[in-house]
């Protein structure tokens, strides 16, 4: 019986199925099967036999090694820096996903540019699948970088790329922009599919490895917001980002997700800017520039981004519904998390939602996912409610549990530190566990959402009058 040349596989898990099917069996994918060339048949036989005599066995090490650690290498951006665990590491493979047009390629040409700079005899490499060289160049010079020695290629072919990097100067960091385009003339399917991706990550990896060569691939994502391809690709890199932020803001942010040298959930406040992106300094100051003290529904959220405390506004709107079923509108928090806040407030507190439209958002474009955001939302949402506005220069924090008690978070300590170093006075944070720092704050002691009444200083204010 002859074997298939073809396969049916799923673009979005890598299942292989015999025949092509609308749904994927293994993720429930719809319209995410295609057909492929079918890989060449495992050996069998006498070739079977002749592999295991040609295997070699392994060398084992002991955990101490005699060489010391090579030192990380500098890009000179200190939030890329600090988000990559303090610098680049020679023979690691860094995945950069990211929404089309979000500045993927422009941080990373600025990073290599900066590497030449920062590290005497650094070499980089930029390799373009998607741009020709006159494209690129014409990014560097609205980025001022043109007189970077960073080597500029336009190419898509993986083992041309390996034939060009493999060799005895190699260069310190490549760029590969983007994996999705590169693939292996090997295979028949086309670039961008999970097999190439796949396989096409797997050769630069190894010889980004075999080499020493700090690998920067860049990574396009789904309209979910993850990154395309294979979901094993994220397995095989040392470290996955991912740059985001809303076309409506100038901020960007690059967060770590996972980091084998460093710590995982640290981000990097960028601004994009005509002459590319800069650094933002204090972001916490520059989400809270355009702030007013005197509006209900605002709330000042103390948060931690990684191991950064950051301040950041936290709006909610409460109005009359028009509609049989009340909208309840979320941008950069949890859906489902609000929708618990709502139901604690209801039963634990007697506030009423019924009726009415909620619409929250995190000013500035931040996505916050910590559970310590509970309280600062439902402040906000109590004060849209009142009409009446929280107390000025008050910061706040604390997890909310079902039966409306407010739980104590980590970094606190840090949080009012972050706070007091911006001006802000008062504090609304649960119950202190001993008695650490309060920075010089005002700080007062939440135990439930019912002390939420007490903030609002007038009389008559002891609970939300009605909206609309």
């Amino acid at each position: 019986m002859a074997r298939a040349t073809t396969r049916h596989v799923c673009q979005a898990c890598g299942a292989v199925h015999p025949r092509w099917a609308g749904r994927c069996d293994a993720c429930g994918g719809w319209n995410s099967i295609t057909e492929e060339a079918a890989p060449d048949a495992a050996p069998v036989g006498g070739k079977a036999r002749a592999a295991k005599r040609n295997s070699r066995t392994i060398d084992f090490v002991a955990l101490d090694g005699e060489k010391q650690p090579t030192p990380r290498r500098k890009t000179g951006i200190r939030e890329f820096d600090r988000v990559a665990g303090g610098g680049l590491v020679p023979g690691s493979a860094l995945l950069i996903g990211g929404d089309p047009g979000i500045g993927k390629s422009t941080l990373l040409l600025q990073a290599v540019a900066g590497l030449t700079k920062s590290t005497v005899g650094a070499r980089c490499a930029y390799i373009s699948g998607e741009e020709s060289i006159d494209q690129v160049r014409m990014r560097a010079e609205r980025l001022a970088v043109t007189n970077a020695p960073v080597q500029l290629a336009a190419a898509t072919n993986v083992r041309d790329v390996i034939a060009s990097l493999d060799t005895k100067e190699a260069p310190d960091v490549v760029v590969i922009d983007s994996i999705q385009t590169m693939y292996l003339d090997a295979l028949e399917s086309a670039p961008g599919t999970v097999s190439q991706v796949r396989a096409s990550a797997q050769e630069l990896i190894r010889m980004a490895k075999r080499r020493g060569i700090t690998m920067l691939l860049v990574g396009h994502v789904t309209k979910e917001g993850t990154i395309a391809g294979p979901r094993v690709l994220e397995h095989m890199v040392d470290t996955v980002m991912y740059f985001e932020g809303e076309r409506g803001h100038q901020f960007r942010i690059l967060r770590a997700v996972k980091n084998r040298f460093g710590p995982t959930d640290e981000i990097g406040v960028f601004e994009m800017t005509e002459g590319g992106l800069e650094e933002v300094a204090n972001p916490s100051a520059l989400f809270l520039a355009d702030r007013t003290d005197d509006v209900s529904g605002a709330a000042v959220f103390a948060g931690i981004e990684g191991s950064r405390p950051m301040l950041v506004e936290i709006q909610a709107l409460v109005a009359a519904s028009p509609l049989g079923t009340p909208r309840r509108n979320v941008v950069g928090w949890d859906s489902g998390r609000l929708s618990m806040i709502l139901a604690v407030l209801e039963s634990r507190a007697g506030m009423s939602f019924a009726g009415k439209d909620v619409y929250l958002n995190v000013a500035g474009g931040l996505r916050i996912s910590e559970p310590a955001a509970d309280l600062a939302v439902a402040a906000a949402l109590t004060s849209a409610l009142s009409g009446l506005p929280l107390p000025g220069e008050m910061v706040v924090f604390g997890e909310i549990g079902l039966s409306g008690e407010i739980r104590a978070v980590s970094q606190m300590a840090a949080r009012l530190k972050e706070a007091g170093k911006l001006g802000f006075t008062k504090a609304l944070t649960p119950n202190w566990r001993g008695k650490p720092s309060s920075e010089g704050l005002d700080v007062r002691a939440c135990a439930s959402v019912g002390d939420l009444f007490g903030l609002f200083p007038e009389p008559g204010a002891s609970k939300p009058r009605a909206v609309g």
